[in-house]
Parts: C-alpha cells; sequence; structure tokens
C-alpha cells in the first residue's frame, strides 16, 4: 500500500541530516530504518521548536502510524534536506509529511513518508484536543 504526500500541505519546518557512514547497510545505501529516523529526527525537531517536545508524564504530541515511500537510494556522504509539513487538523489529530532529499540535489525527493500526530494526555492514557495554540499552527 502507498500513501501519498497530499498537494495541500503547510510547509513548517526544514533541518539538514547528516547521513552517516554507519547508516548505510551491505547495500551501500542508507538503511531503510534509517529513513525512519531521518523523519523522526524532523518530526520531533519541528515540534521542540514549536514547544511541544515529546511529553512522557503530561500532554502532548505522540504518532499512532507511520509510513515511508522510497524512491531513490540515498547513499553517504552527504546531508539529507528534510522538508516537513502538516496538513488535516481533526479534533485530537493532525497529518504530518516529510520529503527527504539530498540537500545537494534540492527538488530531487529520494523518500517521502509521513505519520498521523495525535494529542495524547499520559495521565489518563486517552487522547484529548489539540491545544488552540496546535491547532493554530497546523491549519
Amino acid at each position: 500500500m502507498r500513501y501519498t504526500v497530499p498537494a495541500e500541505k503547510k510547509l513548517t519546518y526544514e533541518c539538514r541530516i547528516p547521513m552517516r557512514w554507519g547508516d548505510m547497510d551491505a547495500m551501500g545505501h542508507i538503511n531503510n530504518t534509517i529513513y525512519f529516523r531521518y523523519l523522526e529526527i524532523a518530526r520531533v525537531d519541528w515540534l521542540t521548536a514549536i514547544g511541544a517536545p515529546p511529553n512522557p508524564g503530561g500532554q502532548g504530541p505522540v504518532i499512532v502510524n507511520a509510513f515511508c515511500n522510497f524512491y531513490r537510494q540515498l547513499k553517504c556522504p552527504g546531508e539529507v534536506l528534510a522538508r516537513h509539513y502538516v496538513s488535516d487538523p481533526g479534533r485530537t489529530s493532525f497529518e504530518t509529511w516529510i520529503t527527504l532529499e539530498r540537500a545537494d540535489e534540492p527538488g530531487a525527493i529520494y523518500a517521502e513518508g509521513g505519520a498521523t500526530t495525535l494529542w495524547f494526555d499520559a495521565q489518563t492514557d486517552r487522547a484529548v484536543a489539540l491545544p488552540d495554540w496546535v491547532r493554530a499552527l497546523v491549519s
């Protein structure tokens, strides 16, 4: 099953992530699990930048699914340019989308992925409504 990044989305964050030699596998390219790490880095960096880092003791974001579509092989050395987008705010969640490019090849998408981000209360173990300030950022 392939998920697609929607045309209507809001760019919220960009970052560069170094590809490390140890991120490669026996096939000579960045291992598929590392792509998920790159997606996580971009998502968590953005959440931290907006003042909403994961909060294991209170309320904050958790993801309820994640996907990645692989289009081209990333190979070391270099940097990944991760572009983070949001869309589709609901009562308790919103969608995050991330494209991965080589920094030295802007515009060439190597992979894209995303996750449904749920606002969660760790004390009650339940989803709660998005705070108004988060809703404003993701709308």
